[in-house]
């Protein structure tokens, strides 16, 4: 016999209570009788298997918590007896069930079933189904099992689509749908069987006769025999059941059957869902290739004047690093498996040192020709818009305003200084080019030439240009790709092999004395690693390999990086350090912790002439390069002779055109360097750090997510991996030796200062080897511990199953799941109510946060938060921010709700090779864990999710700690119930072709804003 694994003997004892159920002796407890009824009855009533012997069953059904064992008296568990409701009665004519007793007898009732009548059971469901889904994947004849056959019709009082049948239940979740079975043949029609190829919870079947294969009903000509559905549900969701009905033309064992299948679909609903509901069907849009006409004449238009007091000399080239014709050669090969040229060998190859340049130099090329085609989804006339129109600007007559929603958030990006192409619509022999001068909440103010305004203007009024239709063309800020081109090529003239590949230096090479500090910071000296940390970036223990601080969240590596930049300030008088991170938030973060203790004459914060004035924090104005509206570049002297610069990693290719000698800056610091591509952490380094003197720190979290790539061959050739993550997946000088990493080289912070430990459990488990220390302080991490709603009190986690479905509109097509943004809006509703009752802290919504990984969910979540909102008219819901993963990225909040969207696996390949959603994605799945300081709440579908082992592993240690709540599923086989899913529900609608990237289609991430 084969050996079976506990889960697999744990499942024979659930069919063999359903057995029990089916033929009515669930009373009976007794641990002799229930073993002399599955030795003799249950065991081998299918001929030629053999189900293993009662007291193994009996150990896994205990293993896997489905029974209690009181001596020789054994008991089901609820949660199994829920499961296994008898779902052939309507509620009205259920008969109660005896009360468990240890002194039942099977003598109790003397009504039930004998083996041979309980056909219509569990064996028999699944092995029905089996069938069914073996002929669906082979044969894909869903059409036929859901043809009417044989003269058999099958109808309801609502009519079936394509045998399909969909009920919108609002607000009451609960239906009764009547199946007519007529013979409308000329001969006589047995039916023998019915069943749901799943068990459903809440769903009974009833018809009069109790109809099995040995109490089949005849269906003479003419004759009509009625099933009853009831469903009745107090969850918000989708619920399909697929049920099969047997024929027979005779009841002779030899003759074959036929089958009709169909499939009703519960949709409960609350009046919020229904204003969440798709606006339209979707329909995928087609983004035609786009080429410019070659004989267009571009007029250029008015840049804004005094952005910038350039006092810097332009010195180092930047060159313009056009796409090279041979790219779209490229891409053509690059598409066909068995085509292959130069460039795709060196794509194809491991990045060395030889092919560092060449590789990375195609990459960016592949990525801007992707971005070229994404950013024409905001082109107007579009699926939103037919047209634009520009309105004139009261305070001063020479600049327009134009209207592009979105540029708030990004999509697309527009900065000062950045320009787009306008012309009037059904004219394409001459565009004009507009240059921003302001960017306000939904518009953006630009001036053009005089020969756009002048062609609209009577004397000195030019208010007719209000009514005439513009078509609008968005281009891409081609600056911050050049600067990574150049850097990729000065990486080889300034000899950064050492750094770009580290070696380990030779075992007669002593390791340096660790110096004793007095912290700033005095905190960190009762934090041993971020102590060590500073000790050995001060030591320059690594030089000339990087130093890099490995940060998991909440661990406080940016107030380890900024403590070193300060103590390297204090005991190195010849020093001069260059701080920089991916982003101008993240930046003045730097600047600030800096300030605090440093002289701010010493420090320089450094911002690119496009960053809006008013962005400019308060405190920083002082010793940054913001002067009224414009930014001052002061000569290479003067910059010189400050001991700490501080700016983006794109900015400091300002320091390199401005011949800053290599070897000036001692350190340099690259603050949350997970975030940002290879090259563009190379923009600070090429030309600025001497190779073999200087000390390069890299502080990150390479579990995290990495920057945003649109182009698939980018991310197939991983770019996608920054330079850290390189660093610590490629070479041993920064991983384990022994279970410990070299010091010297890298420290891995421990200390979690965040989170509530339930929360930080799972991502500590599956991604830090279990080494993070739960540190944050008491009080703010228990507010909701004993929060009214929780499942399970002290266990600030909730895992919510949703029955949901994920769709599309129109022709976005990107994802968004109405179910899930109810029972999210629940729960705000209920954080908002909770105000301090029972001991639980109040909360602002500003102290929430709630992540989606798709943006139409954004959309939706939004939606229903602004009539949440009129509820809470004391409250303002705009703090309460809604975001991607990425946009929570380095943030946290006391109380953050996660929406998952998947429930559907059709389309979990899409988001394992674009590296989409939260499936297939574990550096998305870390990061939205792991904001939550207090509570963590996650909606989710429990069988897609658990597909992914680190959903799985989450959804099961929320069950084992009673964090579960909402839709819970019978214990069959999860691969099967997703198979069926997939194969009888999902119908696939034709996808068209498209340039966009599936990136931009689903994510649509924001588009670059810091420079």
């Amino acid at each position: 016999m084969v050996k079976l694994s506990s889960y697999e003997r744990c499942q024979i004892g659930l069919d063999f209570f359903e057995f029990l159920n089916e033929t009515k002796r669930t009373f009976i407890t007794d641990r002799i009788q229930l073993r002399d009824i599955y030795n003799a009855e249950f065991r081998s009533r299918n001929p030629g298997t053999k189900d293993p012997n009662f007291g193994s069953v009996l150990y896994a059904l205990k293993v896997c918590n489905k029974i209690k064992r009181r001596k020789d008296n054994i008991l089901f568990t609820r949660s199994v007896r829920a499961q296994y409701v008898d779902q052939w009665r309507t509620p009205r004519t259920q008969q109660s069930q005896p009360e468990l007793s240890r002194s039942a007898s099977i003598e109790v009732l003397t009504d039930f079933c004998s083996a041979e009548e309980a056909t219509t059971g569990v064996r028999a469901r699944r092995k029905l189904a089996s069938e069914l889904m073996s002929k669906l994947k082979v044969e894909r004849y869903l059409s036929k099992l859901i043809a009417d056959k044989h003269g058999i019709n099958i109808t309801s009082d609502c009519p079936f689509e394509n045998g399909k049948l969909v009920l919108c239940v609002e607000n009451t979740y609960e239906y009764t749908v009547k199946l007519n079975m007529e013979n409308t043949g000329t001969e006589p029609v047995y039916f023998t069987y019915y069943t749901p190829l799943h068990w459903l919870q809440n769903l009974t079947l009833h018809d009069k006769n109790r109809v099995t294969r040995l109490k089949p009903v005849l269906l003479n000509p003419g004759d009509f025999y009625e099933v009853e559905v009831s469903f009745r549900s107090s969850l918000v969701g989708v619920f399909p059941a697929t049920l099969a009905f047997e024929f027979k033309p005779n009841l002779d064992p030899a003759t074959t059957g036929f089958l009709i299948l169909r499939i009703i679909e519960a949709h409960c609903i609350t009046s919020l869902g229904m204003e969440l509901a798709p606006v339209a069907p979707y329909k995928p849009r087609s983004l035609p290739a786009w080429t410019p006409e070659p004989d267009c004449k571009i007029v250029d238009g008015l840049p804004p004047e005094g952005l910038s007091v350039m006092q810097l000399q332009n010195v180092v080239q930047l060159k313009q690093y056009r796409i090279p014709p041979y790219m779209n050669q490229l891409i053509k090969v690059l598409k066909q498996p068995l085509l292959s040229n130069e460039n795709r060998k060196v794509l194809e190859s491991p990045l060395t040192w030889e092919n560092y340049t060449e590789k990375f130099q195609l990459l960016l090329y592949l990525e801007e020709l992707q971005m070229e085609f994404d950013i024409r989804r905001y082109n107007i006339p579009n699926d939103d818009r037919e047209y634009a129109e520009l309105k004139r600007v009261q305070s001063n007559p020479r600049l327009l305003d134009l209207e592009v929603p979105g540029v708030s958030e990004n999509r697309p990006s527009v900065l000062r200084g950045d320009s787009l192409l306008m012309y009037p619509q059904g004219e394409k022999k001459v565009k004009y080019c507009g240059y921003v001068h302001s960017v306000q909440l939904d518009s953006v103010r630009l001036g053009f030439a005089s020969e756009l305004l002048n062609r609209y203007m009577t004397g000195k009024d030019f208010s007719f240009i209000e009514g005439i239709k513009f078509n609008v063309e968005f281009t891409i800020n081609r600056l911050t790709l050049r600067l990574q081109h150049r850097a990729a090529e000065l990486a080889r003239s300034y000899k950064l092999g050492c750094v770009l590949f580290p070696s380990a230096p030779p075992f007669s090479c002593q390791k340096p004395d660790l110096p004793k500090l007095k912290l700033f910071d005095y905190q960190l000296e009762k934090n041993p690693e971020q102590y060590q940390a500073v000790q050995h970036i001060v030591a320059g223990s690594s030089r000339p390999a990087p130093y890099l601080v490995f940060g998991p969240p909440g661990t406080g590596k940016t107030v380890t990086v900024v403590e070193a930049i300060k103590q390297i300030e204090k005991t190195q008088e010849t020093c001069h350090i260059l701080a920089c991170a991916p982003s101008n938030s993240a930046a003045d973060l730097l600047c600030s912790k800096i300030c605090e203790h440093v002289d701010q004459y010493n420090v320089y914060r450094m911002y690119a002439s496009s960053r809006d004035p008013k962005l400019v924090p308060e405190r920083l104005k002082a010793c940054s390069n913001l002067s009224g509206d414009s930014y001052i570049f002061p000569p290479k002297e003067k910059l010189m002779e400050y001991k700490i610069i501080v700016t983006t990693l794109i900015t400091a290719g300002r320091l390199v055109s401005g011949a800053i000698p290599s070897g000036h800056f001692t350190h340099v610091f690259v603050d949350e360097a997970g975030h940002a591509v290879e090259t563009e952490c190379l923009v600070p380094l090429a030309g600025l750090l001497d190779a073999e003197t200087g000390q390069l720190v890299l502080a990150g979290d390479p579990k995290q997510l990495g920057p945003i790539l649109r182009s698939p061959f980018a991310l197939k050739y991983r770019m996608g991996a920054s330079f850290l993550e390189r660093l610590m997946t490629d070479f041993p000088l920064y991983q384990k030796n022994e279970g410990v990493y070299d010091n010297c080289f890298v420290t891995k912070l421990l200390r979690n200062y965040r989170s509530h430990p339930s929360i930080l459990k799972i991502p500590n488990e599956r991604f830090y080897d279990g080494e993070l220390q739960a540190c944050a302080d008491e009080y703010s991490r228990n507010l909701y511990y004993t929060w009214e709603h929780l499942p399970k009190q002290g266990f600030p986690v909730i895992f919510h199953g949703v029955a949901g479905i994920d769709e599309r509109e129109s022709s976005s097509p990107s994802f968004f799941n109405v179910t899930e943004v109810e029972v999210l809006m629940d729960y705000v509703r209920k954080l908002l109510e909770s105000q301090g009752k029972k001991g639980v802290a109040k909360i602002a919504p500003k102290d929430i946060g709630i992540i989606a990984p798709y943006r139409k969910q954004v959309q939706k979540i939004r939606k229903a938060l602004e009539k949440v909102g009129k509820e809470f008219k004391f409250k303002d819901l705009n703090e309460l921010k809604i975001g991607s993963v990425e946009e929570f990225q380095g943030q946290e909040r006391r109380v953050i709700l996660v929406s998952t969207v998947r429930s559907s696996p059709r389309y979990l390949d899409i988001d394992k090779n674009f590296n989409l959603g939260f499936l297939k994605n574990e550096k998305r799945f870390n990061v939205a864990l792991t904001r939550a300081k207090a509570l963590l709440i996650v909606a989710g579908n429990p069988l897609v999710l658990s597909a992914d082992p680190n959903w799985a592993s989450f959804i099961q240690y929320c069950k084992e700690e009673g964090g579960y709540s909402g839709f819970t599923h019978a214990q069959e086989e999860e691969e099967e119930i997703i198979a069926r899913l997939s194969a009888l529900y999902i119908s696939i609608e034709a996808e068209i072709e498209t340039t966009e990237s599936v990136v931009q289609q689903i994510l649509d991430p924001e588009w670059r804003s810091d420079m």
